[in-house]
């Protein structure tokens, strides 16, 4: 049995800690063991403060010992740097970043707190969240614990290889395009987009095409956590249904049997690496044999006429963060900056009118020709890291190709506000992961997670380690 750690499921952890095995303390002080051990090669956490994480680590030890229940109280959880945490500093992963603490949690930070998780630290983020690799300027390139030579991915990058690496068994992430689901590929984990509207937000970000979760290792993790976001809040403009029962439960619950929708290449004719589209193809196959149907379709993941909007979304997103010297940010923030600037109120109307009307032609095919889509993650394997970060600045008016194969399967689901998760389902030859998207209809996790923890029983992934976790 392997001893408890950093490198266990959350879940496993606040059991441990419930049984009084080990102490929030102790934990926590495991995984700040890990950070100093592993960090130097992988610069997934970027920020740090001990002291504050040690007294709210005894705090959850004295609430432990008094009976009280959350149910990941003790745990420890990184925050990414995209997300204001009242008296922490937020930098965005930028030089131009306001100075100062923040004043303000955002909604998922509180929920956090609330679930009990005590927050140490801040994963790297590329600058403002919009590549799909953590690298920037301020504070370099985060590596993949998988395989060193390569990138976790973005833009929660460093949440997912501080995970992978064993430094904590869980870590705060959010999705605009991808941003969940691209690192837990690339990293081996399991990584949960929700719904539109399914975790409140202070403010709708790129209209609801943002949402908050975690990256983790287990497919229970992820439920039991989206139970702990997951609104509905009376204050907010728009809300996801709430759910019959709580996630947590359909982890045990068979979906029943499901009409699947393959789709293994990347349309509009973007080269899909080999890897990747086994990985989706191995998964329909492993469906099948549970009991499932499976068709190959094709749904326009990403078309010309979804892509101009969707930039005109993103570069508006822009204006979500504060406090910003413009003229300090990266070359290619600048562009998209100067972008945004020049983009009219009326344009902008018009793009989110374009995408609302898009979505709502191409969602109307769930529940009418499949019930769940099957497709690789990726188009592409993790690229070299510091690869993609130097080829945006030496071209920063330019879309790259790393970048749009990264985002050629996930940005739909942002788009249309369908819930997706990547699950590690798949690794190549030289032990690089691969994953495999799953996505449901409308405010469909239900069905989402038990399939996906009807996958993870029959093809198990949680003994898998990386090679740096395996080192320390």
């Amino acid at each position: 049995m392997a001893p408890l750690g950093p490198s266990c499921s959350a879940l496993e952890l606040a059991a441990a800690l419930r049984s009084g095995q080990l102490s929030s303390v102790e934990l926590l002080d495991a995984c700040l063991a890990a950070v100093d051990a592993l960090n130097p090669q992988i610069n997934a956490v970027i920020w740090r403060d001990d002291e504050q994480a040690r007294a709210a680590a005894q705090e959850a030890d004295r609430r432990l010992a008094a009976g009280e229940h959350a149910p990941f109280l003790g745990v420890p959880l990184p925050i990414k740097d995209l997300t204001p945490v009242a008296g922490w500093p937020v930098t965005y992963g930028s030089n131009g970043a306001p100075s100062g603490p923040s004043e303000e949690s955002e909604l998922v930070v509180d929920a956090l707190v609330r679930a009990g998780f005590v927050l140490c630290g801040r994963t790297n983020t590329p600058e403002f969240g919009v590549i799909t690799v953590a690298e920037n300027s301020r504070y370099g390139i985060t590596r993949n614990p998988w395989d060193t030579e390569r990138s976790p991915g973005g833009s929660s990058g460093g949440a997912a290889a501080a995970v992978a690496a064993g430094m904590f068994p869980i870590a705060h992430a959010n999705d605009g395009g991808g941003s969940i689901r691209i690192p837990a590929s690339y990293c081996g984990l399991v990584g949960l987009k929700p719904s539109r509207g399914r975790v409140p937000r202070l403010a709708q970000s790129w209209l609801g095409a943002v949402v908050e979760g975690v990256v983790s290792r287990t497919v229970a993790d992820s439920a039991v956590a989206l139970d702990a976001i997951a609104g509905p809040d009376p204050l907010a403009w728009y809300n996801a249904p709430a759910p019959p029962r709580p996630f947590a439960e359909e982890t045990s619950t068979p979906p029943g049997t499901l009409r699947i929708g393959l789709m293994a290449e990347a349309p509009l004719g973007i080269p899909t690496d080999p890897a990747c589209s086994e990985a989706a193809r191995s998964t329909a196959a492993a469906l099948e044999e549970l009991g499932h149907s499976v068709e190959e379709v094709q749904v326009p993941t990403i078309s010309e006429e979804m892509v101009p909007p969707f930039i005109a979304l993103t570069q508006g997103g822009l204006a979500d963060y504060e406090g910003v010297d413009w003229s300090a940010v990266e070359p290619h923030i600048a562009h998209q900056r100067g972008l945004a600037s020049e983009t009219g109120a009326y344009e902008y109307v018009l793009a989110a009118r374009t995408l609302e009307l898009l979505s709502r032609r191409e969602v109307a095919r769930w529940g009418r020709d499949f019930d769940v889509l099957v497709t690789p993650v990726s188009a592409i394997l993790p690229p070299p890291a510091g690869s993609v970060l130097a080829a945006q600045h030496a071209a920063p008016d330019q879309p790259l190709f790393e970048v749009v194969a990264s985002v050629s399967f996930t940005a739909f689901g942002n788009v249309t506000g369908l819930p997706a998760v990547s699950l590690p389902l798949h690794w190549t030859d030289e032990g690089v992961p691969v994953g495999v998207q799953l996505v449901a209809g409308p405010w469909q996790e239900a069905r989402l997670i038990s399939l996906a923890a009807q996958l993870e029983q029959a093809r198990p992934w949680v003994q898998r380690q990386a090679p740096v976790a395996q080192a320390a």
